[in-house]
């Protein structure tokens, strides 16, 4: 991926495939519409700030397309991500939770 304002390759909805997976989860904070924060880090780390109370959780590209998050101590979810392209940029991600389909916008700050 390059710059998040030009990317031609990246289509608004358009699954991110696989081996973009990583960089575009790490490419910085996200924001979701209810004002929570979002980041990933490389080493498989996510922190998930929501009203200033910050969870840490684990994260890894399944291999077909998915990642897989892990919540302690129970909490495993598994979602697809698409793009959020506007003006031709890469704006954000979007998040769908596979087993309920439940979808997730998050833009990059």
């Amino acid at each position: 991926m390059s710059d998040a304002k030009a990317n031609p390759e990246a289509v608004d909805g358009d699954p991110v495939p696989a081996k973009n997976m990583a960089a575009a989860l790490t490419r910085g904070t996200l924001v979701f519409g209810d004002g929570a924060t979002q980041v990933f880090t490389p080493d498989g780390r996510t922190t998930y700030i929501d009203h200033g109370r910050p969870t840490v959780g684990e994260w890894s590209i399944v291999g077909d397309g998915t990642f897989s998050s892990y919540w302690p101590p129970d909490y495993r979810a598994t979602y697809s991500l698409g793009w959020i392209v506007e003006e031709k940029g890469i704006v954000g991600l979007s998040f769908t939770e596979v087993s309920r389909g439940e979808r997730f916008d998050g833009r990059y700050q």
